[in-house]
């Protein structure tokens, strides 16, 4: 649907583009109307199929509408990470740019002091991360008692991240009254009580198969040795010439050791995760997306939120322990139209997990075994904990 039919004012238009869209994406052309008719929405999205643009142009259109003369806080957009935020953040501007809107981004890990400086300058959209809001409520900072309408974006990320409890304060602070906009990956029963909890005659909204992975994306299963992994990734990388190769860890000492070894193999290669600086996640992020940086390594929590145009490729050097994980992660590349590519180093330590990722996608992963890193029988020949049979044993 061109986004001439959706009803959005000029100065929208204009951005909208100078930024050279003219057709709105599936989430766009179904949540736009709907929110400016003034709508609670529940809505279900993977990432990139432009679902900020869809609440963010229908939010500004709406604060047109009812502009005050009182400067206040009138739209508060709540995401789980850092990264998120300053990408939403990055929207709201780009598409607000010929309206007379002031907006913030305030998030943990920087100075709070530098923070409250601007917000004492007048905000009407603000973009936050839970923990930081709080801290600024707590400190007298901003007051939400003005909100008009109220986002969270990627709430499925927000409840794993354990921000239920902070959720629940924010919600005692703003207006009973409001309009709320929920947007998630999935559409778990946690994120149904919670959304029962907070919409009013919700309009749902999905735009994929519930817990399902993009079928732009190519899924491919290495089966290899645990230890051999890291010569696997490299290799991979090296013979098949990979650009801009994001590959996910489960834990941060993980992340940094793959980014050092693989740095080490003439790779450049870093790793971003919570320990990490914000300085040190912004630069890390700005290399990779320039193509300084050929591999990012990532935790899950870091990387959500990655807004990267046409990555072509994700790798999980660990499989997730949560089976909606691998949706969230695989979910950075084939973005936008575009196809990508998306490969899983599996161990037999990790079969389990295969599994059950394959009983969420309700189909098998095609396997390719690289030559010369076929599984070591004597290895793969082990009993595994669950009792059930090596899936990559090969007859030699």
């Amino acid at each position: 649907m061109s986004f001439n039919n959706l009803g959005l004012q000029q100065e929208i238009m204009q951005a909208i583009a100078e930024k050279g869209y003219t057709e709105a994406t599936p989430i766009q052309a179904k949540a736009i109307p709907l929110i400016l008719e003034g709508h609670d929405i529940l809505a279900s999205a993977q990432t990139g199929t432009g679902k900020t643009a869809g609440f963010t142009l229908p939010l500004l259109q709406a604060l047109m509408n009812t502009r005050k003369n009182k400067p206040a806080i009138r739209a508060l957009i709540l995401t789980p990470t850092r990264e998120l935020a300053a990408q939403v953040g990055e929207n709201v501007a780009t598409y607000s740019k010929h309206l007379p809107f002031k907006t913030q981004v305030v998030f943990g890990g920087i100075n709070i002091n530098r923070q409250i400086q601007q917000l004492k300058r007048g905000v009407d959209i603000l973009i936050a991360t839970p923990g930081r809001l709080l801290d600024l409520v707590s400190q007298s900072v901003i007051s939400l008692s003005q909100i008009e309408i109220l986002v969270l974006d990627e709430a499925d990320r927000m409840l794993d991240m354990g921000f239920i409890h902070d959720i629940k304060k924010i919600l005692n602070l703003v207006p009973a009254k409001r309009q709320n906009l929920l947007f998630s990956a999935t559409f778990s029963d946690e994120i149904k009580k919670l959304a029962s909890g907070i919409l009013v005659n919700p309009q749902t909204i999905s735009v994929a198969k519930q817990n399902s992975a993009n079928d732009l994306v190519t899924h491919i299963i290495y089966p290899v040795d645990n230890r051999r992994k890291t010569e696997l990734l490299s290799n991979l990388i090296q013979q098949n010439r990979w650009e801009q190769v994001l590959v996910f860890t489960r834990t941060k000492h993980g992340a940094n050791k793959l980014a050092a070894k693989l740095s080490s193999d003439g790779i450049i290669s870093e790793a971003i995760h919570g320990n990490k600086s914000q300085s040190a996640r912004t630069k890390a992020l700005a290399g990779f997306k320039s193509g300084e940086l050929k591999v990012l390594v990532a935790t899950d929590i870091a990387a959500r939120g990655l807004d990267i145009d046409q990555l072509p490729h994700v790798v999980n050097f660990e499989l997730p322990n949560v089976p909606e994980d691998y949706v969230h992660r695989i979910g950075r590349t084939g973005r936008s139209g575009n196809k990508g590519w998306a490969c899983s180093l599996v161990c037999i330590d990790e079969l389990k997990l295969l599994d059950n990722i394959e009983k969420l996608l309700k189909h098998k992963i095609e396997k390719k075994v690289e030559p010369g890193f076929e599984v070591d029988p004597t290895i793969a020949a082990q009993p595994i904990p669950n009792g059930r049979n090596n899936r990559f044993r090969r007859s030699h």
